[in-house]
Protein backbone atom coordinates (compact mmCIF):
# COMPACT_ATOMS: atom_id res chain seq x y z
CA UNK A 1 0.00 0.00 0.00
CA UNK A 2 2.54 2.45 1.00
CA UNK A 3 4.28 1.53 -2.85
CA UNK A 4 0.76 3.01 -4.29
CA UNK A 5 0.63 6.18 -2.31
CA UNK A 6 4.43 6.84 -3.34
CA UNK A 7 3.11 6.31 -7.33
CA UNK A 8 -0.05 8.96 -6.64
CA UNK A 9 1.82 11.22 -4.86
CA UNK A 10 4.42 11.39 -7.75
CA UNK A 11 2.05 10.69 -10.53
CA UNK A 12 -0.31 14.15 -8.82
CA UNK A 13 3.28 15.60 -8.81
CA UNK A 14 4.80 15.57 -11.92
CA UNK A 15 5.01 18.21 -14.73
CA UNK A 16 1.78 18.40 -16.72
CA UNK A 17 3.73 18.42 -20.03
CA UNK A 18 6.47 16.10 -18.95
CA UNK A 19 4.33 13.37 -19.11
CA UNK A 20 3.47 13.65 -22.92
CA UNK A 21 -0.21 13.02 -22.00
CA UNK A 22 -1.21 16.87 -21.86
CA UNK A 23 -2.44 16.29 -18.37
CA UNK A 24 -3.52 19.69 -16.76
CA UNK A 25 -2.16 21.27 -13.29
CA UNK A 26 -4.00 18.27 -11.67
CA UNK A 27 -2.11 15.21 -13.24
CA UNK A 28 -4.01 12.32 -12.98
CA UNK A 29 -6.97 13.96 -11.02
CA UNK A 30 -7.58 16.23 -14.07
CA UNK A 31 -10.81 16.36 -16.30
CA UNK A 32 -8.75 15.10 -18.92
CA UNK A 33 -7.54 11.84 -16.86
CA UNK A 34 -11.24 11.26 -15.60
CA UNK A 35 -14.22 8.55 -16.53
CA UNK A 36 -17.67 7.84 -15.94
CA UNK A 37 -18.87 4.23 -15.41
CA UNK A 38 -22.09 3.08 -15.73
CA UNK A 39 -24.11 3.38 -12.86
CA UNK A 40 -24.79 0.21 -10.64
CA UNK A 41 -28.24 -0.77 -8.73
CA UNK A 42 -28.97 -2.29 -6.11
CA UNK A 43 -32.92 -3.79 -6.09
CA UNK A 44 -33.76 -7.10 -4.92
CA UNK A 45 -33.38 -9.71 -6.85
CA UNK A 46 -32.37 -7.83 -10.00
CA UNK A 47 -29.15 -7.41 -11.47
CA UNK A 48 -26.75 -4.89 -10.24
CA UNK A 49 -24.78 -4.27 -13.81
CA UNK A 50 -25.68 -4.58 -17.33
CA UNK A 51 -21.72 -5.26 -18.09
CA UNK A 52 -18.06 -6.52 -16.40
CA UNK A 53 -15.97 -3.09 -16.27
CA UNK A 54 -12.57 -2.97 -17.35
CA UNK A 55 -10.36 -0.01 -16.26
CA UNK A 56 -7.02 1.21 -16.96
CA UNK A 57 -4.41 1.67 -14.49
CA UNK A 58 -3.89 5.55 -13.85
CA UNK A 59 -7.60 6.49 -14.99
CA UNK A 60 -9.66 8.73 -12.67
CA UNK A 61 -13.02 6.92 -12.48
CA UNK A 62 -16.45 7.96 -10.81
CA UNK A 63 -19.77 6.07 -10.60
CA UNK A 64 -22.92 6.00 -8.92
CA UNK A 65 -24.73 3.52 -6.99
CA UNK A 66 -28.33 3.88 -6.93
CA UNK A 67 -30.84 1.77 -4.71
CA UNK A 68 -34.26 1.91 -4.84
CA UNK A 69 -34.80 0.49 -1.08
CA UNK A 70 -36.68 -2.82 -2.08
CA UNK A 71 -34.77 -4.27 0.35
CA UNK A 72 -31.74 -3.47 2.41
CA UNK A 73 -28.90 -3.95 0.27
CA UNK A 74 -24.94 -3.67 0.83
CA UNK A 75 -22.42 -3.99 -1.91
CA UNK A 76 -18.51 -5.54 -0.52
CA UNK A 77 -15.76 -5.52 -2.76
CA UNK A 78 -12.57 -5.64 -0.53
CA UNK A 79 -9.87 -6.58 -2.58
CA UNK A 80 -11.33 -4.08 -5.24
CA UNK A 81 -11.39 -1.45 -2.86
CA UNK A 82 -7.59 -1.98 -2.06
CA UNK A 83 -6.57 -1.96 -5.51
CA UNK A 84 -8.01 1.58 -5.81
CA UNK A 85 -7.49 4.97 -4.31
CA UNK A 86 -10.63 6.89 -3.15
CA UNK A 87 -10.98 10.08 -3.82
CA UNK A 88 -14.26 10.68 -2.18
CA UNK A 89 -17.89 9.50 -2.06
CA UNK A 90 -20.57 11.82 -2.34
CA UNK A 91 -24.19 11.16 -0.36
CA UNK A 92 -26.67 13.71 -0.58
CA UNK A 93 -24.18 16.11 -1.21
CA UNK A 94 -22.10 15.58 1.59
CA UNK A 95 -18.41 14.15 0.38
CA UNK A 96 -16.46 11.63 2.60
CA UNK A 97 -12.54 11.30 1.68
CA UNK A 98 -12.01 7.72 3.24
CA UNK A 99 -8.68 6.16 3.63
CA UNK A 100 -10.28 2.82 2.96
CA UNK A 101 -13.65 1.17 2.00
CA UNK A 102 -15.14 -2.79 2.65
CA UNK A 103 -18.41 -2.20 1.76
CA UNK A 104 -21.29 0.28 1.67
CA UNK A 105 -25.09 -0.23 2.26
CA UNK A 106 -28.34 0.93 1.40
CA UNK A 107 -31.18 0.68 4.11
CA UNK A 108 -33.38 2.72 2.24
CA UNK A 109 -33.42 4.33 -1.29
CA UNK A 110 -30.89 6.95 -2.02
CA UNK A 111 -28.15 7.24 -4.08
CA UNK A 112 -24.04 7.79 -3.58
CA UNK A 113 -21.31 8.80 -6.09
CA UNK A 114 -17.70 7.41 -5.85
CA UNK A 115 -14.92 8.65 -7.64
CA UNK A 116 -11.39 6.72 -7.65
CA UNK A 117 -8.39 6.50 -8.99
CA UNK A 118 -7.63 2.90 -10.43
CA UNK A 119 -4.02 1.74 -9.42
CA UNK A 120 -3.46 -1.72 -9.03
CA UNK A 121 -3.68 -4.51 -12.30
CA UNK A 122 -5.55 -7.60 -11.45
CA UNK A 123 -8.88 -9.22 -11.83
CA UNK A 124 -11.70 -8.03 -8.96
CA UNK A 125 -15.43 -7.66 -7.93
CA UNK A 126 -18.02 -6.17 -6.47
CA UNK A 127 -20.98 -8.09 -5.29
CA UNK A 128 -24.31 -8.31 -3.00
CA UNK A 129 -23.12 -10.30 0.27
CA UNK A 130 -24.23 -14.06 0.43
CA UNK A 131 -25.57 -13.94 -3.39
CA UNK A 132 -24.35 -16.61 -5.55
CA UNK A 133 -25.95 -15.82 -8.67
CA UNK A 134 -24.17 -13.81 -11.16
CA UNK A 135 -26.36 -10.76 -11.66
CA UNK A 136 -25.50 -9.59 -8.32
CA UNK A 137 -22.07 -9.12 -8.83
CA UNK A 138 -19.91 -7.03 -11.04
CA UNK A 139 -16.44 -8.45 -12.57
CA UNK A 140 -13.77 -5.70 -12.60
CA UNK A 141 -10.47 -6.02 -14.23
CA UNK A 142 -7.37 -3.51 -13.63
CA UNK A 143 -4.96 -3.22 -16.69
Amino acid sequence: MFKSLILIASLAAAPAVADGHGFGAAGVLSGKNKQDLPPLILSAGEPISDAPWTLKSGTYYEFEIQGDGSQELALVGPEFFRAIWIDEIVVEGLEIRPLGLDSVEFDEAGEMEIGFLAIKPGRYYMKIPGSTGETQRIEITIE
